[in-house]
């Protein structure tokens, strides 16, 4: 019986993915310089200490460049952008309809310091929640399965019992280790990785319903 739903956030509730790509390319740009998409894809997610952006920029333009500098203008443009950014399709009904039915909803996001909770606060759907977790509050981050696991504790529900909602490779890796069910929906940034293990995929959560699927888990049935 599904109990719980857990999101994540960067790429599924705001789609932060898409528009902190778009400001990295801009300034790469600056420097005469390109940034594949795929790259970018790769690390959506997840913070792999070993990608180095600045590195790959230096690689480019042959010459070394002012780290501070670059992510001051970086995140400076990024925030613009998300600042003005709204929710993406079909994810507040969701959630809306979670609360009506009485289930428990949590976050489990690769970020940390309240990005997440102060942008679901500014989207006025902070108050939804039932738990906030963070990178600060486990040891590892997607796809380590440690966010979900704390998340469903949490929330007093077993992984079995929750349905994880992912836009990326390595958080769908994550929710499914933990056993959770997951939703995979893609971004503009994520949409050409090549995902496993998912339970079901949408270029949208409009395109169904809460009532799907939790009829979809709960019978087995196609949603």
């Amino acid at each position: 019986m599904i109990k719980a739903l857990v999101f994540d956030f960067d790429g599924l509730i705001l789609d932060t993915e898409t528009l902190m790509y778009k400001a990295t390319k801009e300034i790469f740009a600056e420097y005469g310089a390109e940034l594949p998409i795929e790259i970018w894809a790769n690390n959506a997610g997840t913070h792999d200490p070993n990608f180095d952006l600045i590195q790959v920029l230096e690689e480019q333009t042959g010459r070394a460049v002012d780290r501070d500098a670059f992510y001051k203008k970086r995140d400076r443009l990024a925030l613009e952008y998300i600042d003005k950014a709204d929710v993406l399709p079909g994810i507040r009904a969701i959630i809306e309809t979670a609360d009506r039915f009485g289930l428990k909803i949590g976050l489990a996001t690769s970020s940390g310091d309240h990005w997440a909770k102060n942008h679901l606060e500014r989207l006025g759907l902070a108050q939804y929640f039932d738990a906030f977790v963070q990178a600060n509050d486990v040891k590892n981050v997607k796809p380590d399965p440690e966010l979900y696991l704390k998340a469903c504790e949490a929330l007093g529900v077993q992984p079995n019992e929750a349905i994880a909602f992912e836009d990326s490779y390595h958080g769908a890796v994550a929710a499914k280790k933990a056993g959770l069910y997951c939703i995979v929906v893609p971004n503009e940034v994520t949409r050409n990785l090549e995902f496993e293990g998912y339970d079901r995929k949408f270029n949208s959560l409009a395109e169904t319903s809460l009532e799907k699927l939790i009829e979809l888990f709960d019978t087995g049935k196609k949603a």
